[in-house]
């Protein structure tokens, strides 16, 4: 047993079907010539092209949007994170001389 796949319409065939629907040609009628699953299809593509215009009934790009080469996590640029990965490495190496140099008076005590 196959499973039904969506089908997909292009740009074009859905702002032809709601421009015939807003001229005055009715849901099911438009629905039957073209072979769409329910007249509610073409009332959803209406309510979608009065309240965005023609963009909205453009295919949408699915899943998350492309990071960028210098966009890291959270927006933080390359030269962003990297001066702060280096600030950090100061402070560490500043603390671990620190350190040592307490060792070594310990060393010279005993």
């Amino acid at each position: 047993m196959s499973k039904p796949t969506k089908r997909v319409f292009s740009f074009e065939f859905k702002l032809d079907v709601v421009q015939r629907f807003l001229a005055g040609e009715t849901k099911l009628d438009l629905a039957r010539e073209f072979d769409l699953s329910s007249p509610k299809q073409v009332e959803t593509w209406a309510r979608i092209y009065r309240r965005e215009g023609e963009d909205g009934l453009r295919p949408k790009r699915r899943g998350r949007p492309p990071q960028s080469a210098e966009t890291g996590s959270g927006g933080e640029s390359e030269l962003q994170a990297l001066r702060r990965e280096n600030e950090r490495l100061r402070a560490e190496n500043a603390y671990l001389g620190k350190l040592r140099a307490l060792r070594m008076q310990e060393q010279r005590r005993k």
